[in-house]
Parts: structure tokens; sequence; C-alpha cells
């Protein structure tokens, strides 16, 4: 899930509505009630009944959910208005119009990208006697963006196609079936209202949530994923964008799976890891190169559900996050949010050998923060480095509001005390295996930046250069979500206590998401390719495809290819050779 940039939003609150006093006594004797169940309400067992009777059950329990509950669209401010959904083109549209030119030693391939795009046209809210539950942005089902590259072997001469399309996951299909909402808002809101949406879904369904399918793409033995982690992926026909299916690694998984797993250098494996809101909460996983077995898979026996995003890994090891963001259906019972962010809570940076076991994770200690994007990690003689975005404070799960000026200054000896708390740096951990020293220190001080990318062929091994999205803080405290202004590309170097940043911004009122670095086809350095992004110009309400040359990173980009559809902002992006 990816919760990092959206949710600044206006209505992603846990305050309570204004209710009449017996509504508030009917709400407090259903959450005494429902209190003992409370250890079993994430999990519900198939019971294998008559299909009439199961059918009239349902249908008893539809007209109760259609009677009892209604459903409100969640509106959106003018500021706000290129996160509302799109619907599917259809066909794949050829693109015409290319500013500047496509760079010969371009890869043929596909830039993809996923994101949140409701069904119904736009994201709903549910109201009730048990109160208000709402969906919150990432909420929404995925949608791939996708487009292609093709080279004219004779003349040279690119051919570039635009598609969309929606990820249909099995809940996808079965509201787009029913023609209505059907999934009751089940994170966001009263106590009551989410606890009864938990129990309703699941009698409803067989599943609390939906699978979203919303926040990344992937590629594993040259088949491609679409992945959100509150579910399994879904394999992806590249050239359509039709949905194949699950993948559970042939039985072998069934657990939900990280929107950021990790190729192992060397052996080409997958690291992989799924969290849970009940025991085991963390589980770990090592797919073999070919995707057909899981060769390691481990409870780390967690004491909490840590909202744990990215995994990381090095040439030997596995780098697990653990820091106080989690997730706990018992707090709902008390009144307080499904999701919460304990300040005062442990933080701790898990180092363990590829195929180890609880027992043989090495915890260190770090300083209390909140960390969903990792750079990159890799080891440096007696030291695991470990990079990634870090925020004081986590934005999770209420709406916070932008703080300061467009620019914040940089930060003498390190000190954070005077700086916003939701001010995203991009912090550098030396773990020492040997001592269990730890050195933490924040590499960029300038910009508030986030969805961090590198050379893929560098994940796990020492580099130089990562690449990041630039908060606008302006635009962003004007709409209450996050929006990204710019680029920024970070040369790293171990004599300098900061990183030298290069930054390519946008024209006003043009923002990002997506961002992914391509790398050239014969390409020998590190930062030899582009980073390619999706853009919308709000001025306009056009959508363009930025090709920026990562060697000249802040000069203009060498293409920019404007899009026969509006392309909302969203998550994660890929570039796939083909």
């Amino acid at each position: 899930m990816a919760f990092c940039s959206y949710t600044f939003q206006v209505n992603c609150s846990f305050q309570r509505p204004s209710v009449p006093s017996k509504v508030q006594d009917l709400r407090g004797s259903i959450s005494s009630a429902l209190n003992p169940i409370s250890r079993e309400l994430v999990h519900f067992p198939i019971v294998n009944i008559p299909k009439a009777i199961k059918e009239t059950s349902f249908k008893l329990l539809d007209a109760f959910v259609d009677l009892a509950f209604e459903f409100v669209d969640q509106p959106l401010l003018p500021s706000q208005s290129n996160f509302a959904p799109v619907e599917e083109i259809g066909e794949a549209v050829l693109v015409t119009t290319v500013e500047g030119k496509i760079p010969d030693d371009f890869p043929e391939g596909v830039y993809i990208r996923n994101g949140s795009n409701p069904l119904f046209g736009g994201l709903k809210s549910t109201k009730s006697i048990f109160g208000k539950s709402s969906h919150v942005w990432i909420e929404g089902e995925g949608m791939l963006h996708a487009l292609y590259f093709t080279r004219e072997k004779i003349r040279g001469t690119w051919t570039t196609f635009y598609n969309n399309k929606h990820v249909q996951t099995d809940t996808f299909k079965m509201e787009k079936d029913r023609k209505k909402p059907g999934f009751l808002p089940a994170i966001e809101g009263d106590s009551p209202a989410i606890l009864v949406a938990y129990i309703l879904n699941g009698l409803r369904f067989g599943m609390e949530n939906k699978h979203l399918s919303n926040t990344n793409i992937f590629e594993h033995s040259k088949k491609y994923y679409s992945i959100a982690e509150n579910h399994m992926p879904q394999e992806i026909d590249i050239s359509s964008l039709e949905t194949l299916g699950n993948w559970n690694i042939n039985g072998a998984w069934d657990r939900p799976f990280t929107s950021h797993p990790k190729k192992a250098p060397g052996s080409g494996e997958l690291v992989i890891m799924g969290i849970y809101p009940r025991k085991p909460y963390f589980e770990l996983g090592v797919i073999s190169a070919d995707g057909k077995k899981m060769v390691h898979k481990v409870d780390l026996n967690f004491n909490r559900c840590s909202l744990c995003h990215e995994i990381g890994v090095t040439q030997k090891y596995n780098v697990i996050m653990d820091f106080p963001l989690t997730i706990d259906i018992n707090r709902l019972f008390r009144g307080d949010p499904l999701i919460k962010y304990d300040k005062d809570g442990y933080a701790r940076i898990g180092v363990m050998p590829r195929y180890g076991d609880a027992n043989s994770v090495k915890w260190f200690e770090v300083q209390t923060c909140c960390v969903l994007h990792l750079v990159n990690c890799f080891e440096d003689n007696d030291e695991v480095v470990v990079r990634a975005c870090r925020a004081r404070e986590s934005v999770l799960p209420r709406q916070q509001s932008f703080k300061g000026s467009k620019e914040i200054s940089s930060i003498e000896n390190n000190n954070e005390s005077s700086v916003e708390p939701f001010f995203v740096h991009v912090c550098e951990w030396r773990l020492n295996m040997r001592t269990g020293e730890v050195k933490e220190k924040n590499a960029t001080t300038e910009f508030s930046m986030e969805f961090p990318v590198i050379n893929e062929k560098f994940v796990g091994l020492r580099n130089r250069f990562g690449y990041l999205q630039v908060v606008d803080l302006e635009a962003s405290s004007i709409s209450g979500l996050a929006k990204y202004g710019g680029l920024a590309k970070l040369h790293f170097k171990e004599d300098e206590e900061l990183a030298k940043v290069e930054y390519h911004m946008f024209p006003k009122g043009t923002f990002c998401s997506g961002a992914t670095f391509v790398p050239k086809t014969q390409g020998t350095d590190e930062d030899d390719g582009w980073v390619v992004t999706f853009t919308h110009n709000e001025s306009t309400n056009v959508s363009q495809v930025y090709v920026v040359d990562a060697k000249n990173f802040a000069t203009q980009s060498v293409a920019t290819i404007t899009l026969p559809s509006r392309v909302p902002y969203g998550f994660h992006g890929a570039f796939m050779p083909l």
C-alpha cells in the first residue's frame, strides 16, 4: 500500500461526526458485545453450507447493508482534480506528439505505472447508526498506465502507443458485476463502523477488504505482476494489460505480499515478505530465480504488526525494517485508530542471512522515525549500509497539513528539532555487524523528497546515485495531498556528510508520479540512462511523459511525449525491456 504520499487528504481523519447520545450508547454497546471476538475478527472460517442457503443469506445481508448504510461520494477540491479516476480507453492509442527526440539508444520496451483509480466515479464514505467510515485515497482499484516504445529496424524511427486498464482482481470483478459499491470502508473512521464493516465484508464476501493491486508492478523470470501488499500479486499480460490471475508460487504463499520485492544480487532469487494483522505478523520468503518454487520461508516472530512497506537485500543479507507504525485490530475496541504511529515506540533494523531464521536476525536499535521506502542497501566491510526516506513522524493515520515555506534551509549538524516532523529526508544508517554500532545521518536537507529509484543493476550493491520525486510543499499545502514538482539526482560520496543534489524541476503547476530509471542499452556507467516519469499540467489539463537524461540531469528533458488521455497521479512505475 503506497501510504506515504496520499495520506495528507483533507478527509483522512479519525475525528468522529456529531451523533445523538442514543446512537453513541448503541455504538458503545455494540463495541462491548463484539469485544470477545476481537482476536478472531481478522479471520472468517469458510463453512460448507448448501448453496441455496448461502445465496439467501447473502441476499439478506446485502439487503441489510442497503438499508442500514448510505454510500456517499467523497468530494475532491479543485486542486485535487487530477486525483480523480479516469475510464479505460480500450485499445492502445498511437501517440504522435513528441517534443524533442527519443534517443537512438533508448531501449525498446514499456514504461508502466500503477495507481489508484476507484470504480463508480470515486472513493466512497458510508454513514450508518454505527458511525462513519471512509476509504482513504490508496484504496482505489489499481489501474495500469503504459507507454510502449518500439523502433523501426531499418529507418530507426520510434513508434509509441499508450494504453490503460484496471487490474481485474477478484474483488474488482465482484463489484463490477454488482454495478455498485459493495465493500464497506474498513480502515478509516469511527471504530464501531469499522468493526461492523469488517464483519459484514467478511460474511458477505469472505474477505474484510478489497484486493486493490494498485501500488507497484514488477518483473520476475520474464513474467510481470501488479501488486499491493494487502493481497498476492496479479500476473499481467504486459502487451495487452489483461489480468491473468493470482500468483501464489504454486500454492507456497497464501498471505499478503510486499509491494517492493527485491532480486538478490547474483542468484536472481526474489526476496519477499508479507505482513498480516494477526500472527504470524511478519513472514519472509525467498522465491527461486525461475519463479516456480519457494526455496525459503520463515516467521520472524514479530510481536506487533508493523506496517513494513519494503524489504532490502545485500549480497549476503536481507534487511528488515521494524518501525512503530502499526496495525492493530484490538485498538478499535478502545476507540483508537486501526493504523497508528507511536512516536515513543521502538524502531529497529534487522539484518539476517539470506536463508536465516528468527534467531539469526541481528537487530539494531535506531532513532524512532517512520520509513516506508528504501533507496538501497549494501555491504561495506563490517557494515551494512541502509539508505531510506525517513520522517520524524508518520503521515498516517491522520491528515497533516504541510508547514513552512517552499524550501526548508539546511539543518546545521543534522539537528532536526526545528524541522517540520513530516518532512522526508534521505537518511543513511551504517550498521556494524561486528560491534553492533549504529551510525546515522541525514544525506539530504533542502527539499522533502520521496519515491526513490536507482539503476536496478545496483540493487543490493554499492551505488553512487539515487533519483527521487521532490515535494512541492506550497502546492501540497493547498490541495491537502502530496504533489511532486520535480526530480532530484543524489550523488553519494563516503567522504562527504551530505549527498550532492541536482534538480530537474517542472514548469509551475506540473507534477509527476511513477518516476523510474531506464538504463542505456549499451551503458557502462551507473548513470548511463534516463529518468522517465508521468506528469500532469494542471493549467492545461494535459498529461505527458518526460524523458530526462540522467547524466545531464538539470538540462531540458530530451523528449516530452504528450498522451491522449489524462493520467491521474499514482504510485510506482517501472520500465520493462521487451
